[in-house]
């Protein structure tokens, strides 16, 4: 190496050296490591991974293990699109499902084995789908709960291409629902409830009911009434306020004749 050369190879450690200078001598140091075989530029990870891909919030992603099932034509409210995921429907960052029918399955009992090893414990939700297609599924029923249970799985039972297409649609259409959306309505009010209670007895409708109370005030009101005063209320007969004062007034324990020998 000549003494030109030499001479100008800035030693890192000379301070006295232009701050110009040395950022140019570490910009065309690194620039022939990366061209060298010991650099390996770390490149971001492709987004496979089923959390990530389950981003697409709007979007259910189906396998192309599923082209041509025919509930897909079902998915009317919701887009879905074809994407590549272990399970055979992702209708949410944490739900998921496989499709299975019953006959399909009679004929090969080994396949849910193979696609439960591959999900292995992804997804909180995973919904094991069961398309009924035989006369007698009860066999195979069975054996899939048993299934479902040790895999910790939801089953869910339909019983045509459009049932199974609306399931996988409602879960992904109540995804970020409260539960409160899914729950029955209950009629808290006292009223209300005191009208749902007496619409339990045979030939008293809504209307009936309302009247009872509005006519009477109060259930203890309506309790105390003979036959004769309930069926001067509107709607009603001596028939109809006979069987009503029967009812209320019969006791809630049934008595039961036992023979002695």
């Amino acid at each position: 190496m000549s003494k030109l050369t030499i001479e100008n190879i800035e030693d890192p450690n000379d301070v006295s050296a232009p701050k110009q200078a040395r950022t140019t001598s570490f910009q065309s140091a690194f620039s022939n490591l990366k061209k060298s075989e010991f650099f390996k530029e770390e490149l971001p990870a492709p987004e496979t991974s089923a959390a990530t891909i389950s981003h697409r919030t709007h979007t259910i992603l189906v396998s192309p293990k599923q082209k041509g099932n025919p509930l897909l034509k079902f998915i009317t409210n919701v887009s879905w699109e074809y994407s590549d995921i272990v399970p055979d429907y992702v209708m949410g960052k944490t739900t998921c499902a496989l499709f299975l029918s019953i006959r399909y399955h009679q004929l090969n009992p080994d396949y849910i084995h193979e696609r439960l090893k591959l999900l292995g414990n992804a997804y909180n939700l995973r919904v094991l789908l069961v398309q009924i297609d035989v006369a007698d599924p009860h066999h195979a029923l069975k054996h899939l709960t048993r299934i479902s249970i040790l895999a910790d799985m939801t089953i869910m039972l339909a019983w045509s291409a459009e049932d199974a297409g609306k399931i996988i649609e409602t879960y992904k259409r109540y995804e970020a629902k409260p539960p409160d959306d899914i729950m029955e309505r209950s009629n808290t009010a006292p009223h209300q409830k005191l009208v749902n209670s007496l619409t339990t007895i045979r030939s008293i409708n809504k209307t009936d009911a309302t009247t009872l109370l509005t006519t009477f005030d109060t259930l203890a009101d309506i309790v105390k009434a003979q036959p004769n005063t309930l069926a001067l209320c509107p709607g009603f007969g001596l028939h109809k306020a006979q069987k009503l004062h029967k009812v209320l007034h019969e006791s809630f324990l049934r008595t039961t004749n036992s023979s002695t020998k």
